[in-house]
């Protein structure tokens, strides 16, 4: 499946964004979506993730300030992200996988989006 992410940018610390992973090719009902943050030189890292089945992935330090959710029928996948940190900027990409769980490692998603940079300013 072809993933195109979007919605990134420039924002203040504590503002909010909402990114958008659309799928073509397929029909993204079937995959486990998952969205990464990689920060300039680090790995890239799961922020959140839903399967295919609905449940969800939260890492810790965005628990209660961002959400994500999935329109089968837009074929579409969205990370709406509040209260940001500035620690939080960096590229995000989304992911995808026909895994039926969602996993934190990056190398069990086999395709993958380009980026959309975030950045967060103090």
């Amino acid at each position: 499946v072809q993933l195109q992410a979007s919605g990134g940018g420039l924002v203040e610390a504590g503002g909010s964004l909402t990114l958008s992973c659309a799928a073509s090719g397929r029909t993204i009902s079937p995959y486990t979506i998952g969205w990464f943050r990689q920060a300039p030189g680090k790995g890239r890292q799961l922020v959140a993730g839903i399967s295919r089945y609905g449940d969800i992935y939260y890492k810790d330090s965005v628990k209660g300030r961002f959400t994500i959710s999935r329109d089968n029928a837009k074929n579409t996948v969205f990370l709406q992200m509040s209260s940001l940190k500035p620690e939080e900027t960096g590229d995000y990409y989304c992911a995808a996988s026909l895994l039926g769980e969602v996993v934190t490692a990056a190398a069990r998603y086999p395709d993958w989006g380009q980026g959309t940079l975030v950045t967060v300013s103090s």
